[in-house]
């Protein structure tokens, strides 16, 4: 899901339009002209795992669990955000700005409990940052992430660092990328437009090396990646989202998001996505799925109180599982936006599914709940 309105925050002074999608392509854009999501976009890869320009935000998530030679266990995460800008000024420098990045890095040390994060923000202008499906790279200053090889060989080269902090990690994909909802179509609220195209790489197993506080590990694990890109999305009603992504031990994955209204109520645009073994996707409407809060934690940071423990329950597919951390302080409070604080962290997973115990480990994000997020996600 990502957190969606922390590139868009950057541009809410400049006003944009919309410009419909040319089916299965995304064409350059010119000032005062964004794509919608629409119905009928034809996913290519790995073209589409790089840059679509036409639309004003965008990400890419990359989050896993780790486990070192001794057994010592880690989260990561680290994301690139591309935010377009209306640029109203016929510049030709290279200096000019059409697109900002911003990127977050973090790692959870879950056995001493120590999270660490950090942040930054570059110009596209000077290829300080950006994603080219030309050179297969996305990256922001030396941070990046790296399609290498082709065909059975593809797999992902990502890299960042940060003081002690340190990833070297590559991914190899176990799955063809899983699409979202409707063929990718991932409806957020009422009215057209208002949808990402989504879609993730589920199970990554994943190898490397991981600095921590300047002690260096050899790491084996699963890692996840999602990308959207979209120009609208929330309604002023919807607060913010709990998000989870979970791979379990028995070779599936699910992809859940609960929107939060204003009011309290459940918002009907909530969504999800089973994914058995072979990789074959299932959807799920808000309908079939429940998300219930077990447990708080009030963070020392921002005041906020998250729900750091969760019982779900997919009844449609005899599915029930009870979320938790060892790490509740997975806390990343932005300076770049402006004090934009959000919750996103490892977490370990219990469940049954058609009466079997199965276990398995995963990611929780939740948006909202230091302050309103909706605004920032539709700048006007």
């Amino acid at each position: 899901m990502g957190a969606a309105g922390i590139a868009a925050y950057l541009t809410t002074t400049f006003a944009v339009s919309v410009a419909l999608l040319l089916a299965g392509d995304t064409p350059p854009r010119t000032r005062g002209q964004f794509c919608q999501a629409t119905p009928g976009y034809r996913f290519s890869f790995p073209r589409d795992h790089f840059e679509h320009r036409c639309f004003r935000t965008e990400w890419w998530y990359f989050t896993g669990n780790l486990t070192s030679n001794d057994g010592r266990r880690f989260g990561f995460e680290l994301t690139f955000f591309r935010q377009a800008v209306d640029n109203p000024y016929q510049n030709p420098s290279r200096w000019r700005i059409d697109d900002l990045y911003l990127a977050h890095f973090a790692v959870s040390d879950l056995q001493s409990g120590k999270f660490f994060y950090t942040e930054r923000l570059n110009r596209a202008g000077i290829e300080l940052a950006g994603a080219d499906h030309s050179r297969g790279r996305i990256w922001n200053g030396d941070w990046s992430a790296e399609i290498r090889g082709t065909g059975l060989d593809e797999s992902w080269s990502v890299d960042a660092s940060d003081g002690g902090y340190k990833i070297h990690l590559v991914m190899r994909p176990e799955k063809a990328p899983v699409l979202h909802a409707e063929s990718g179509l991932s409806r957020k609220s009422a009215g057209a437009g208002n949808a990402s195209y989504y879609y993730s790489l589920t199970r990554l197993r994943t190898s490397g090396s991981l600095v921590v506080n300047g002690t260096a590990y050899e790491v084996t694990g699963l890692s996840w990646m999602d990308h959207e890109f979209f120009t609208h999305s929330m309604a002023p009603n919807q607060s913010g989202w709990d998000w989870v992504s979970l791979q379990m031990d028995d070779g599936t994955e699910w992809m859940l998001y609960r929107f939060r209204r204003a009011d309290g109520s459940r918002d009907p645009f909530s969504s999800g996505t089973f994914v058995d073994r072979n990789g074959k996707a299932t959807h799920l409407r808000a309908s079939d799925f429940e998300m219930q809060p077990l447990e708080t934690w009030r963070s020392p940071h921002s005041g906020a109180n998250y729900p750091v423990a969760w019982r779900i329950v997919v009844p449609r597919l005899s599915f029930q599982a009870e979320i938790r951390t060892s790490l509740p302080d997975q806390e990343l409070v932005s300076a770049v936006t402006s004090g934009l604080t959000y919750w996103e962290g490892s977490i370990v997973v219990r469940a049954t599914q058609h009466g079997s115990s199965t276990s398995g480990r995963g990611y929780l994000e939740m948006t909202g709940y230091a302050g309103p997020i909706s605004p920032m996600l539709n700048p006007k």
